[in-house]
């Protein structure tokens, strides 16, 4: 009657592990309220369809904000539902849980996420680094002592970190990731073509033609928006050069905490990561060429996992079933 489960809360989408059974929820972090009540109207994908689209007494909210949680009430509404989801008939038995979050958490932070866990209904609650986890969901030996490098490209933060003996020796946690790339091509159309468009559009983007390095066969795709000097609607074509030019800021920033993050790095465990190179994980590791570009600026291997996006939820799966192998990595919980 275990129903114990491990959850990736992340800022695109949620994703829960529950023991013996794999990963059996996977669903955007998106919450629908009433305007006036702040009443939950829908959770998860049907919630994501109404992002942009929502009439004046309707909202459609992300309440995850770089990583961590930026509505308080919206977030324990969705972790509620999405809990409640998983354990069906065994709703009654409190579940012990383990959540991912971003190693740079704050004490603060870190006591907001226990919160929205105690009253969503855990018994138990356990915090795992976003890396560790990660580096755990690929394979690595994290409790070998030798250097593994990892860099976790989410929705809301990219972690980087060199993991070696069940902890981590030196990490990053930057606050660009996948949702500023979004942003970065909103920017660019409303700047270059006067034309404003959605996060989704934007996002879908990013995933068809977007690329962090020269592609052998550049890609060209037709969007359409609102022009902002008409202010109706108009399509352009529009290729992936021009996408690249536009993603190069929060590229350049992910890079340079990679580079700042290998220049912390003890001598001993960077001779390690140069013979085993650097595994990317997260949605932001699908980007087309950025394990390229990482590679040219870092002189070393770059390799994606092969399941990016499962790779956190999988790794705090593997510490929920083998809590005497891994519970070293587990984090302090939050004070008071």
């Amino acid at each position: 009657m275990a129903n114990d489960i491990a959850i990736d809360l992340g800022t695109a989408n949620t994703l829960i592990y529950m023991k013996g059974r794999g990963i059996v929820l996977n669903e955007p972090s998106v919450v629908a309220v009433e305007a006036r009540t702040r009443k939950t109207v829908a959770v998860g994908s049907e919630a994501k369809l109404m992002l942009g689209k929502t009439p004046a007494d309707l909202e459609a909210i992300r309440p995850m904000k770089d990583g961590v949680i930026a509505d308080f009430e919206v977030t324990e509404d969705m972790l509620r539902t999405f809990i409640l989801k998983v354990l069906h008939h065994r709703r009654f038995i409190k579940p012990r849980i383990i959540i991912c979050v971003p190693s740079g958490i704050t004490e603060v932070e870190k006591r907001a996420v226990k919160d929205s866990a105690v009253h969503a209904g855990c018994r138990d609650l356990h915090l795992i680094a976003e890396p560790v986890a990660a580096a755990i969901g690929v394979g690595l030996p994290v409790n070998a002592a030798c250097g593994n490098m990892v860099i976790d490209i989410g929705g809301g933060t990219t972690e980087i970190a060199v993991i070696a003996l069940s902890g981590i020796v030196t990490q990053m946690s930057i606050r660009v990731a996948g949702d500023e790339m979004d942003e970065a091509i909103i920017q660019y159309l409303r700047k270059n073509y006067n034309m404003a468009i959605g996060q989704q559009t934007a996002e879908h983007l990013k995933m068809t033609v977007g690329s962090a390095y020269p592609m052998k066969e550049e890609k060209e795709i037709d969007i359409s928006g609102r022009d902002l000097v008409a202010g109706i609607p108009r399509t352009i074509r529009i290729g992936s050069s021009e996408i690249r030019e536009a993603l190069g800021e929060p590229i350049s920033s992910i890079v340079e905490g990679v580079r700042r993050t290998l220049e912390r790095t003890p001598p001993e465990l960077s001779a390690d990561i140069v013979e085993r190179g650097i595994v990317m994980t997260g949605g932001g590791a699908l980007l087309n060429g950025l394990d390229q570009r990482l590679s040219k600026e870092t002189s070393l291997t770059v390799t994606v996992a092969d399941d990016p996006l499962s790779c956190v939820v999988l790794g705090s799966g593997k510490v929920l079933d083998d809590p005497e192998e891994y519970g070293k990595v587990l984090m302090d919980p939050p004070r008071g």
